[in-house]
């Protein structure tokens, strides 16, 4: 096999591959959570990369010739570090992308107003990595960074769809709306959010949109094999899907039907 890699600290990355299946299904596709570990979202960038690396190393040794890092913490972090100083070591033919770049790319199309929020852990906004990423495809666009840091806890602990998930989800979006009136997109900037997303649309003006990232990096993906053949000729395509989790089985199972949207079995793998 040589299947996509595809990796999150967690279950969000789910709700990307989720979205890659759907649009590209004839690839295999080897999915690894670091459960154990996670989440990545308040780690330093030192341990963020290393964290990431491991996890890299341990796809590339299954086969894996293409990997996404369906994680902004960890395409914040660690994937410049990993392009750039580790694959010319680890495979020089393999590739790994992020989900900031494809979305950075693209964001600035859905806005009239020329305000947008990016709502994302602490560690993607501390990290500035959007705002940097989309200064080069949009000067001048507004951009508002909102750290959400329960949401993630709340949504692996299947809270999300209660009343405590309210409190939260009103407090960030009114937040937004404080320090710029006239954002009129929100960016979802981290994979676990579109589990939130009819929440979210309770508390937004009419006319203001929600973009989740699944179906950009899905898009940008199918661009990016239709570009370089030399990768996509490499992939095989039997239509398998393996998870993989660095933590206990069962709860990886369990927590993952409700971001990937069917029944998951997963195998379990030790890094350290």
């Amino acid at each position: 096999m040589s299947p996509i890699g595809v990796f999150d600290s967690g279950y969000g990355g789910l709700t990307v591959l989720r979205t890659l299946v759907d649009r590209l299904p004839q690839y295999d596709y080897l999915y690894l959570g670091d459960n154990a570990r996670a989440p990545y979202g308040n780690r330093s960038f030192e341990t963020v990369y290393r964290y990431t690396l491991q996890c890299v190393e341990w796809l590339l040794q299954q086969g894996c010739p293409l990997i996404i890092l369906a994680c902004n913490t960890a395409s914040a972090k660690a994937l410049r570090s990993i392009q750039q100083t580790d694959l010319a070591r680890l495979d020089p033919r393999a590739r790994v992308l992020g989900v900031i770049r494809p979305t950075a790319e693209v964001v600035g199309n859905y806005s009239e107003s020329g305000a947008i929020a990016v709502l994302a852990t602490h560690g993607t906004v501390q990290s500035k990595s959007y705002e940097i990423e989309i200064e080069k495809f949009f000067p001048g666009l507004s951009v508002v960074p909102e750290a959400c840091p329960m949401w993630v806890p709340l949504i692996e602990n299947n809270e999300h769809g209660g009343p405590g998930a309210d409190y939260f989800v009103k407090r960030h979006v009114a937040h937004v709306l404080e320090q710029n009136p006239e954002v009129d997109t929100l960016l979802l900037a981290c994979t676990h959010y579109p589990l939130l997303l009819d929440k979210i649309k309770q508390y937004l003006p009419e006319g203001v949109r929600v973009l989740a990232q699944g179906d950009i990096v899905a898009e940008s993906l199918q661009d990016y094999l239709n570009r370089h053949p030399e990768i996509e000729t490499r992939l095989t395509k039997e239509k398998d899907r393996i998870f993989y989790t660095t933590d206990s089985t069962e709860d990886f199972n369990r927590k993952a039907t409700i971001f990937f949207g069917e029944e998951v079995a997963s195998k379990h793998v030790d890094l350290r």
